[in-house]
């Protein structure tokens, strides 16, 4: 990437390149060890960005892309997949999380696999993290500059309705980011983004339909928070509009897209690990595959 000049910003001194770049990064549970193998090419490439956008999983890879560290992303999605305090219905009985909360967001990065906090921090990418505010209905973006402190809006990201408690911080009541905006490719450009790099989850071949739990979820949040549930009435309509902006701007030359390149067969909740390798490796191939089209639109 061409180097434009070095500025002042937060503090820190950042080196921009001659348009500013962002990254968005699609969630999808456990399909997003294809994003996880899309970012450790990038680490291995030393490829970075201005700004980075998580969205529910996409939210977590994002920490370890941007604490560099090789291998974590798809070590912690895999990892633990037979421990119950990782996930699975004893742990949604025993907290009303079906990925455990404590283990996700304190013992693995705390103990287990901690994250290199002095990178993170040393990192000049503005990173945000997607929530969706049950009270309002709305998408909020949070900036995360303090992992430490600020990783409960990571869990708040990742917060998927029916599987996760609300997560409540400073009063207001939040869940999975993916409801409100799942591909915050308007908000990168929001931040002046010129260059748009967006990893999805999904073939090119894939259209949301309407969710078929909308009746429990109907019963158990329209009393409390019926703007939730409205926006969740209308996600479907939402994302695959969003898709067919993105295959426009795609076609423009003004957004690069890295997703899938065949139906993915795995869901949120996969346990096989020889199907979560093979999508790993996906990911991680595409990007290579990629690679001379990826910097020629970057330095274009």
């Amino acid at each position: 990437m061409k180097v434009k000049k070095r500025r002042k910003r937060d503090d820190r001194i950042m080196t921009q390149s001659i348009a500013r770049t962002g990254l968005v990064l699609e969630g999808g549970g456990m399909r997003g060890v294809f994003t996880a193998g899309v970012l450790d090419y990038f680490l291995e490439q030393d490829i970075q960005f201005d700004t980075c956008i998580g969205v529910s999983a996409g939210s977590c890879l994002a920490c370890s892309y941007l604490s560099k560290q090789h291998r974590r992303g798809y070590r912690t999605i895999t990892g633990y997949l037979d421990d119950p305090r990782y996930c699975g219905i004893g742990s949604f009985i025993k907290t009303g999380d079906y990925f455990g909360a404590e283990m996700l967001y304190k013992t693995i990065p705390e103990e287990l696999d901690p994250y290199d906090y002095e990178t993170f921090d040393a990192n000049p990418a503005g990173f945000y993290a997607v929530v969706t505010n049950c009270e309002t209905g709305q998408a909020e973006y949070k900036q995360i500059r303090d992992l430490r402190r600020e990783i409960c809006y990571i869990r708040a990201s990742s917060s998927l309705p029916l599987m996760s408690r609300t997560l409540w911080i400073r009063k207001k009541p939040y869940l999975d980011g993916g409801i409100t905006d799942s591909i915050p490719i308007r908000k990168s450009e929001s931040l002046g983004n010129e260059k748009n790099v967006v990893i999805l989850t999904r073939g090119r071949e894939y259209r949301k339909k309407k969710n078929q739990m909308m009746p429990l979820l109907r019963i158990r949040y329209g009393r409390q928070f019926p703007k939730l549930v409205e926006r969740m009435e209308n996600r479907h309509l939402d994302y695959n509009e969003t898709l067919d902006y993105l295959y426009r701007e795609e076609k423009e030359g003004r957004v690069f897209l890295i997703q899938p390149p065949r139906p993915v067969e795995i869901g949120r909740i996969e346990k096989d690990g020889e199907k979560l390798e093979a999508l790993y490796r996906q990911g991680y191939e595409t990007a290579a595959q990629r690679a001379e089209a990826l910097k020629k639109y970057l330095e274009g």
